[in-house]
């Protein structure tokens, strides 16, 4: 096990030749390396290595998850996988909580997410402090430590913008006038946030019909807690504005972190028309299409009617309080 931000890791790898490597890792099967992304030409030495030592495997592992993937990415090419570590999905929590916790523990999730940290601790003043701690010293550290990003303040102000939308389609536009930026600016900043795993988009579900929106786009955030901590809002979900959004959040990443570790391959979309008819999220597979529409209360709306006429083979369900975990 190796940490790329230790000068004896550095001084270790610095010798790139043959020779060294096989002296250093005479004997071991697999080799850790953590914040890969700090050691120079890491690509190129992950290569020499699971090239020129039988039989040993390499997990490379960062938190500038950017980065890493920068400085591995080419030499790697036919010799890698790459694994997604989202926060913690529902699946995973359940091993080590009753159904009766789950249950009780649902407006935890909705408010400090999942992130494993702030699922371990029990005190909600030390989960607040945590999720504070992470956007206000961690967050944004991927983005700007790229070259030519400086503006961390337009950087946290449009992605205030974003979680004040959560759930809306948000027009690139519109963010720019109110951020004093350009809408390629804009879109090069929110495709960044995307690279480092902080927001995702969804785009509009179409076959080409006349009144379905085709290029319209939502953007979400992988964990609820993050959300809320960069707007400053961990209050109980019986006095908020926002819970709706906060589940719809909170589903469809669910549903995407099955996607990611069961490796299903699922795309996934919202669908709405021009005389507002919608759907919250579309799953789509080879095999099948599936539409699913999330309500915190107790309503249950009904496929509309343009949407099953133009896709009648599609399987659709509404998601509540009572049978999410069927979802999840």
């Amino acid at each position: 096990m190796l940490n790329g931000e230790d000068y004896d890791t550095l001084a270790l790898l610095e010798n790139r030749s043959i020779a060294n490597y096989r002296h250093l890792l005479d004997g071991i099967d697999l080799l850790a390396i953590d914040e890969a992304q700090n050691i120079p030409q890491i690509g190129s030495i992950l290569k020499l290595i699971v090239d020129e030592i039988p039989g040993i495997s390499v997990l490379a592992s960062g938190s500038s998850s950017f980065d890493l993937l920068n400085k591995t990415g080419e030499p790697l090419v036919g010799r890698s996988t790459q694994f997604l570590l989202t926060p913690f999905s529902q699946r995973e929590i359940a091993q080590i909580e009753t159904p009766f916790e789950t249950r009780q523990n649902l407006e935890a999730r909705l408010i400090y997410g999942s992130y494993p940290e702030v699922v371990m601790m029990e005190n909600y003043e030390r989960k607040t402090d945590y999720l504070r701690d992470i956007v206000g010293a961690y967050l944004l550290k991927d983005i700007l430590a790229i070259d030519g990003l400086k503006n961390s303040s337009k950087m946290r102000d449009l992605l205030r913008l974003i979680a004040f939308q959560l759930g809306s389609e948000v027009s690139y536009d519109e963010l720019g006038k109110q951020l004093s930026m350009s809408k390629t600016t804009v879109e090069k900043y929110l495709d960044l946030l995307e690279k480092v795993f902080v927001i995702y988009r969804l785009g509009a579900y179409s076959r080409n019909l006349r009144k379905e929106v085709t290029k319209a786009g939502k953007w979400y955030f992988y964990d609820n807690g993050i959300r809320n901590a960069i707007i400053g809002a961990f209050s109980p979900l019986a006095i908020r504005q926002d819970v709706g959004a906060l589940w719809e959040n909170y589903i469809i990443g669910e549903r995407r972190k099955a996607n990611f570790n069961e490796g299903l391959h699922k795309e996934f979309y919202f669908w709405r028309t021009y005389d507002k008819q919608e759907i919250d999220l579309i799953e789509e597979n080879p095999n099948n299409l599936t539409a699913l529409e999330f309500k915190w209360g107790n309503k249950m709306p009904t496929v509309p009617k343009v949407f099953q006429e133009a896709y009648p083979h599609v399987e659709f369900h509404v998601v509540n309080r009572e049978n999410y975990l069927e979802f999840v």
